[in-house]
């Protein structure tokens, strides 16, 4: 048996290439494959994304598509992000089976589970804003409405809008990924990132402010957790330097 890390037997620039066009070609089938089932109820799923804002809109008021296409194209589009965002796995799968075999065995333990961690973050932060952020904010928005004027989003917008904070909360939980691989990589250490923290802090606010609609709420919402996700990812690099050393 060929023993990967034997630079003897090292594959040549071009089979590498042929590899990545290979599993990219895997992962892009694996993304029309979903679609195809996700685009058949494109629908009922835009309808599910849009509860949150829904329950909050006055009576008898709706949402409205300003472009002629949208209704169409805009349900289409979520089914192709929820087909994408379901196939994560399979793409990170992918992902380690490329980079895997330039590895060596420490780095093997260390990167796998990080990998797995960090998918389930995302997927974290993501239901953490449908299910907590959204009625929140959504509520607060459509009830400071002033006199007179009725709600009523566009769908495409309000696609975007729900789009972007989906990405910016399943980003902002893969903050202890960030955090570990700052201290596995020895760029930084525990101590130097504690005695940073009320920088952190201001930090985190300062980034909520940018990634969420002006008000307090949403912006309390999204940097109390980074905040939190920071200390945990402080909490377990510790474990991590141990491990560097050892290695």
């Amino acid at each position: 048996m060929k023993n990967p890390f034997d630079p003897a037997g090292e594959l040549p620039f071009i089979s590498h290439l042929i590899e990545l066009r290979d599993r990219l070609l895997r992962v892009v089938l694996c993304v029309l494959l979903v679609f195809i089932g996700t685009a058949s109820y494109a629908n009922e799923i835009y309808q599910y994304i849009a509860e949150p804002l829904l329950v909050h809109m006055p009576k008898n008021s709706t949402m409205i598509a300003i472009d002629v296409a949208s209704p169409f194209f805009t349900p289409i589009k979520l089914a192709l992000v929820v087909a994408i965002f379901a196939c994560i796995p399979y793409i990170l799968f992918q992902f380690w089976g490329f980079v895997a075999p330039g590895l060596y065995r420490h780095e093997k333990l260390m990167v796998l589970p990080l990998l797995f961690a960090s998918t389930v973050l995302f997927y974290t932060g993501a239901a953490f804003a449908y299910f907590v952020v959204f009625p929140l904010v959504f509520g607060y928005l459509t009830s400071a409405a002033p006199a007179g004027v009725t709600v009523m989003t566009d769908i495409a917008t309000y696609l975007d809008f729900i789009l972007a904070m989906f990405f910016a909360f399943g980003v902002s939980f893969e903050i202890p990924i960030f955090t570990i691989v700052l201290v596995w990589a020895g760029i930084t250490t525990p101590q130097s990132l504690s005695e940073k923290r009320p920088y952190v802090i201001v930090g985190v606010f300062v980034v909520a402010m940018f990634l969420t609609p002006p008000d307090a709420l949403s912006q309390t919402l999204l940097a109390v957790p980074m905040w939190l996700l920071f200390e945990s990812g402080l909490l377990f690099s510790r474990f991590f330097v141990g491990k560097r050393r050892e290695d």
